[in-house]
């Protein structure tokens, strides 16, 4: 957060959409930051877990599944150092905070669909792990988390919906801060989650008979 308040707000001249800058980017890294370390630890968790993989049977959807969970807490507690931060600089809160639920799912179907995929094409092309980083480096620029989404212009927000984490920043902004936000970009990008999340399911279901062989 301090580093790209100064780069991108004192540098850059990036401005918010409302809030101060340091809540802006809070607000928008929780879920980011959840995201990435979800998707990067998942679709190697297979991997890492080879032993109860190949000599243990059990619903090995749980290993990614579990390492998802777990950093579910990470998010949690990201958002209590949130609240501190809007008490130092007396943001109030709104009734948009009720939608919270709703964003926070999409951000776990989002990675869970994301780390079901990667994670069962990881045991068959184990060069995944090695383009999940720099995807997930390059996910920050197209998302709008360090930007306010109306820098987009109005011609493309319906591509930007296509990217699920970006109605997801920008619901948790609405939701925490009470920013204006766009719901058909929030909408479009809910059923892109809903969609990763069913077709990440499928994909590790077909693959999943391979994976004590090919491990």
């Amino acid at each position: 957060m301090l580093i790209f308040t100064f780069v991108f707000n004192r540098l850059a001249g990036v401005k918010s959409d409302g809030p101060p800058y340091p809540l802006f980017a809070f607000a928008g890294l929780a879920p980011w930051t959840f995201f990435s370390t979800s998707v990067t630890q998942s679709s190697n968790s297979l991997i890492a877990h080879h032993q109860l993989v190949s000599k243990v049977y059990f619903p090995r959807i749980f290993i990614p599944l579990g390492t998802i969970g777990a950093l579910l807490l990470d998010l949690i507690l990201s958002l209590g150092i949130l609240a501190i931060l809007m008490l130092f600089y007396h943001w109030p809160v709104t009734p948009a905070l009720l939608w919270l639920p709703v964003f926070m799912a999409g951000a776990v179907m989002t990675a869970a669909g994301a780390g079901l995929t990667l994670s069962a094409l990881n045991v068959s092309f184990r060069d995944v792990k090695y383009a999940v980083p720099f995807m997930v480096q390059m996910g920050i620029f197209v998302t709008p988390v360090i930007y306010p989404a109306h820098y987009i212009p109005q011609r493309w927000q319906f591509l930007l919906g296509l990217n699920p984490m970006a109605g997801v920043v920008i619901g948790f902004r609405h939701a925490l801060l009470g920013t204006p936000a766009s719901w058909q970009v929030m909408g479009i990008s809910l059923g892109v989650s809903v969609v990763l999340f069913v077709s990440g399911l499928f994909i590790f279901k077909r693959m999943e008979n391979r994976f004590a062989d090919l491990i």
